[in-house]
């Protein structure tokens, strides 16, 4: 009996996969990758074309010796590693590391792990696409040939061992410049005006907001100018001016891709994007169901595409029609267009959606974890609500006159469900509708019953979440699919910035790396140039572009950019700053030093004395509240702030510096936005021009 290997890249899907294939099908796990560029060099030759120097993964040796002896057993073999760049490249490291040249060796590629998607796999056997290998060696080249370059300069200047990449260095930047923004934000004031109405004939009352006039829409700055309208309105006549009535559709969401579901997730589950991942990985493999063995839930985890199989939508719309009415299937697929007309590799694959839409979750809950199926019900109601019809609102604005001010009420309720029986977006649940009162038309009579008005402050731009970052690297075209997750672990976990309740913040440390590498290596950290390279890697995929040709290119100004940073930085001195704090167990005056967390206060002696503590650097402003000196603090997670020496005795603190000027109006503190002094009391609002002021 003929015998066929079948090679793949989990123990899970082993387990998975050996069920739809007959006992003449050996089924093994190569356990991800078994060769890549060592650790201890750059190992890509830069004489030589650039040539990558492979070698074999520290503790594979022996997963590869049982394959090899596979190998000599079988007749056919077929590897079978995830269906994008970085499996086709796990595919051809498996031809190399187990010299397969000169026998069948077959590819095959599945988009989701049941019975008809392995089988269809093996009649559709194929060769190795070396183009989307060379796609994959490309942007694994890259990013060595940064990270080893550029590292030794930023651990000259910073004196640690700290490191660079393509791409994290500008997930860096991005969060870098939004925190200027936030830095630099100056609130302004404005006024909300709410007018209680009650008409006549109705017992709910009618809430209207402040328009304007007739003709424009006003914003109201201060007290004086809210004043002056509540004296106008005091007298007026009011009365309904206009009333429209219609009706809105809300579309079904689209499936989900990467994005999408580590946004969603996010939002919704409150899952960083590592553990999205992580959760998705797991359900894609196969995860153990009662009375079904081990079975692959979703489809494949990393892709651009909203697409779906004509199979798997028409499945869809058969449960869609049975569970909830055949009013509610859709008419059409959505379909979004596809960047770059569709060739994207990664969108050679479906949407993530369930692999068998009958699977619904609550029937397999009990063989899931909670967060497996929490995510599972995610994507399962997103995919089933994609095939319904939109939801349908009855829509209502009235226009309310005073003389010549307008005030305005809209509110909408839903007369059509559609798929909002099946998935409401987390956004769209925190949000709750105005009550529009029954009926109400241009001759209902209306009494003024209260005004409510609030004093406001414009909020600056939010600080970014995993979430946020994600759609941003996506609009950017940084990174793929695959690369979300780890690019924003890998800055978390450097410390580069810190996560606190979801929202990221650059840390010393991260603010030290980001301004080293946009006063020295400028193209690395810039968005258009970085999107060009993802753009360069995809036409490598495609086969229009040669792959070393993509390096070469690259390469020399890069070199130059290193080479002229280590010059400018050889005149740069960086000695330890010598402090006036005297180490308590030796007596040497102690000096500042960099670790993980940034600046800290060691003793010169090390290692005879080991003494460190940390560097509470004055700011030379005195704390509002005691006297005693500001000290720039830091976080347990690095974002720093400042606080008072006195700590915890005085619980002053500020996340912008403090300045020793006092407020002309109200007397609070002010602290720096950018180039201005603001007030500390929000309520006050007292704005003035730094630079005038120290010129």
């Amino acid at each position: 009996m003929a015998r066929y290997l079948v090679i793949v890249e989990s123990p899970t899907k082993v387990k998975t996969i050996k069920k739809f294939l007959g006992s003449n099908y050996v089924v093994m796990a190569s356990n991800g990758h078994v060769r890549d560029l060592p650790k201890s060099q750059m190992g890509v030759d830069l004489e030589h074309d650039f040539e990558p120097k492979y070698i074999t993964i520290r503790g594979k040796g022996e997963i590869l010796a049982g394959l090899r002896k596979e190998v000599k057993k079988a007749d056919k073999i077929y590897l079978a590693t995830d269906p994008d760049r970085e499996g086709e490249a796990i595919s051809w490291h498996l031809m190399k590391a187990l010299k397969l040249e000169g026998k069948k060796v077959y590819r095959i590629s599945f988009n989701e792990i049941t019975k008809s998607a392995v089988k269809a796999s093996l009649k559709n056997a194929r060769d190795i696409d070396m183009d989307l290998v060379d796609a994959q060696q490309a942007r694994r080249v890259l990013d060595r040939i940064v990270g080893y370059k550029i590292s030794p300069v930023l651990w000259a200047k910073v004196k640690r061992g700290l490191s660079a990449g393509r791409v994290q260095s500008v997930a860096l930047r991005i969060i870098a410049d939004r925190e200027d923004e936030i830095a630099a934000f100056i609130p302004e004031e404005y006024w909300s005006l709410d007018a209680n109405f009650k008409v006549k004939g109705e017992k709910k009352p009618l809430v209207a907001k402040f328009y304007g006039t007739k003709d424009e829409k006003i914003t109201i700055h201060n007290e004086e100018e809210m004043n002056k309208i509540l004296a106008e309105l005091e007298d007026a006549e009011y009365k309904v001016v206009d009333v429209k009535r219609g009706e809105r559709s809300k579309k079904a969401p689209l499936p989900f891709t990467t994005s999408t579901l580590q946004q969603e997730a996010s939002k919704a589950l409150n899952f960083a994007t590592s553990k999205t991942m992580r959760i998705a990985q797991q359900l894609y493999e196969g995860v153990d169901i009662k009375g079904s063995g081990t079975v692959g839930l979703i489809t494949y985890l990393r892709t651009d595409s909203t697409r779906i199989s004509e199979e798997a939508d028409a499945n869809a719309r058969a449960y869609v029609g049975k569970a909830y009415g055949e009013e509610y299937v859709a008419e059409a697929a959505s379909e979004q267009k596809q960047k770059n007309d569709g060739k994207n590799i990664q969108d050679a694959h479906e949407a993530i959606r369930p692999s068998d839409v009958t699977r619904v979750p609550a029937e397999i809950k009990e063989s899931l974890t909670r967060d497996q199926f929490r995510l599972y019900q995610l994507i399962w109601k997103r995919f089933v609500a994609s095939r319904m019809q939109p939801a349908k609102y009855e829509t209502t604005s009235v226009k309310i006159g005073a003389d010549d001010y307008r005030f305005t009420v809209s509110a909408s309720k839903i007369i059509f469900e559609g798929f909002r029986l099946a998935y409401v977006e987390s956004d769209e649940e925190k949000q709750s509708g105005n009550v529009m009162v029954k009926s109400i038309d241009k001759d209902s009579e209306l009494t003024k019953e209260s005004f409510d008005y609030k004093q406001h402050f414009t909020q600056p731009p939010a600080h970014y979440t995993e979430a946020s970052l994600v759609k941003t690297l996506e609009e950017l075209g940084i990174g793929r699919p695959s690369t979300y997750a780890p690019t924003i672990s890998t800055i978390i976990a450097r410390r580069y910035v810190a996560k606190e309740n979801k929202n990221l913040y650059m840390t010393e440390l991260g603010e030290v790396v980001n301004n080293i590498m946009k006063q020295s290596f400028t193209s690395i950290v810039d968005v258009n140039f970085t999107a060009y390279m993802e753009g360069l890697l995809d036409m490598i995929a495609e086969g229009k572009v040669e792959w070393k040709s993509v390096i070469s290119n690259f390469y020399p100004d890069l070199n130059e950019a290193v080479e002229k940073a280590e010059k400018e930085l050889e005149t740069v001195k960086i000695e330890d700053e010598v402090t006036d704090v005297v180490c308590e167990e030796c007596g040497r005056n102690m000096v500042i030093k960099y670790g993980p967390h940034g600046k800290f206060l060691a003793c010169p002696g090390f290692p005879e004395c080991r003494n460190t503590k940390p560097y509470l650097e004055k700011i030379g402003v005195a704390c509002p509240k005691c006297g005693k000196d500001i000290v720039l603090r830091k976080t347990k997670k690095g974002r720093r702030y400042y606080g008072c020496e006195d700590n915890p005795e005085c619980d002053f603190m500020s996340w912008q510096k403090p300045s020793e000027e006092k407020c002309p109006k109200c007397g609070s503190y002010m602290v720096e936005k950018g180039n201005k002094l603001v007030c500390g009391n929000e309520q006050c609002g007292f704005v003035k021009n730094k630079e005038k002021d120290e010129k």
